[in-house]
């Protein structure tokens, strides 16, 4: 049997109730209103009580039981050593697609942990196959009404699921589904796509089947499968071809006409992959109802257009304002960017939009290959810093050079390889600005504002 965590205080909010009823540092919470605690989600829906009886085992072993009379939305104030309140859950599938499987060895132990944790689908947006959960989870999460939760779904033929999933209990784990969707939980859903696998006939019908749960259901993307190198001894597959992505979005732009005359929605949509191996236009903003799976790539080029044509509407209004004079002293400035492949077209039209309205400014757009993890692979988040600085070493990097965010990881200034921004910053030897996922941002960055 697992071991009741301990949930051990890391610090107290000044002003809060925790430091009105003196708890401190290394204080243990061990249960609320008699109830023993597993994770955050326990935590946070018993605090929403204005009645509360708080249990702490002081460092010395003395115990307390503290009253607390207090509002309904009033936090305690509390910050913990663990903030997810328990242990990560780690998955038991071996999909056939996974791409953890397809990573080369010696990187950071870290990036080698499969979570199939429920719980971080409402925390972080990850997406889980169900077959990690138990009976106990599903009550959780529609005792609490944890919304949205984001599942894997791949195929709904079960049997198909069970060899994508190299899981038994894979097919069967769809009827969580039905659970979900009589407690009336939100759901986004994933289709991970394998060439000969569950495309075509096998994606119409799940699709198909999918639409039984709407609205619960509010949106599915469908991705291609990733493909790094390093796929020795893993199941074989191929990589998608135009004439594969324009079927891919065929079957999908039409099952959208059907759900919008029925449901008002468009439902199911295609990672932005799709449309430039097609050769294909993005659809327009409307299309993608709201933008529901951005993380997964579907529409974030379409957002990204849009954003930028409107800051650039903005400043060709504010250079109109501009006399001759005062355009002819403006700071000439030379700025390159490096993207990866999938990107790079949108993002030189973008620096050669600027450069037609801002005369002062010379813009280099770099489109780096991953020879990392493999030249199938041609998205930002998985460029690193040692191709980055072997494809700029020798190149015109101008005053200063402008990457993606994507590319660090999060809330951190290092690369997927470890190498960091001051490292980058070296090897270059020119000054690096992040650019965040915005069309504003990257035109405030390009100026240096």
């Amino acid at each position: 049997m697992k071991q009741q965590p301990k949930h051990i205080i890391k610090n107290i909010i000044e002003g809060s109730i925790a430091e009105e009823l003196e708890l401190e540092a290394g204080d243990e919470l061990v249960e609320i209103n008699g109830e023993r605690i597993t994770d955050i989600f326990d935590y946070q829906f018993l605090v929403e009580s204005e009645y509360l009886e708080i249990l702490i085992r002081k460092s010395d072993g003395e115990e307390w039981l503290l009253e607390v009379d207090k509002d309904e939305d009033e936090d305690l104030g509390i910050e913990f050593e663990n903030g997810f309140m328990d242990d990560y859950r780690s998955c038991h599938n071996k999909c056939i697609f996974c791409f953890i499987d397809q990573m080369p060895k010696g990187m950071r132990e870290t990036l080698y942990f499969k979570d199939d944790d429920s719980r971080l689908s409402f925390l972080q947006g990850n997406y889980i196959t169900l077959t990690n959960m138990s009976e106990e989870d599903i009550d959780r999460v529609i005792r609490y009404h944890l919304s949205p939760i984001n599942i894997s779904f791949q195929t709904m033929n079960p049997k198909l699921r069970c060899k994508m999933l190299n899981n038994r209990f894979a097919g069967e784990a769809l009827k969580k589904v039905d659970r979900f969707m009589e407690a009336g939980i939100t759901m986004n859903g994933q289709i991970v796509l394998c060439k000969g696998v569950n495309d075509g006939k096998e994606l119409d019908y799940s699709i198909r089947k999918m639409t039984e749960y709407i609205p619960n259901l509010e949106s599915v993307s469908v991705v291609p499968v990733g493909l790094s190198k390093y796929r020795e001894g893993l199941y074989p597959l191929e990589p998608f071809t135009k004439e594969d992505a324009i079927e891919v979005l065929d079957i999908i732009h039409g099952w959208q006409d059907k759900i919008y005359k029925e449901h008002g929605i468009h439902f199911v949509h295609a990672s932005d992959e799709w449309y430039i191996l097609a050769g294909r236009d993005m659809p327009s903003a409307d299309n993608y109802d709201g933008y529901l799976q951005l993380e997964n790539g579907v529409g974030m080029i379409r957002l990204l257009k849009d954003e930028f044509t409107e800051a650039m509407e903005e400043l060709e209004q504010e250079r109109k304002k501009l006399s001759g004079s005062e355009r002819k002293v403006l700071k000439k400035q030379r700025v390159s960017i490096a993207t990866a492949k999938l990107a790079y077209p949108c993002i030189r039209d973008m620096a050669e939009h600027m450069m037609k309205v801002c005369e002062e400014l010379e813009i280099m757009v770099y489109e780096i290959t991953n020879h990392f993890f493999g030249e199938m692979i041609t998205v930002s988040g998985l460029l690193t810093g040692q191709d980055l600085i072997a494809q700029l070493k020798e190149r015109d990097l101008g005053d200063r050079l402008l990457l993606p965010e994507n590319v660090l990881r999060s809330g951190e200034e290092v690369f997927l390889d470890d190498v960091t921004l001051t490292d980058m910053k070296m090897a270059l030897q020119v000054p690096i600005d992040i650019v965040k996922s915005s069309g504003q941002s990257f035109v405030d960055t390009v100026l240096g504002l």
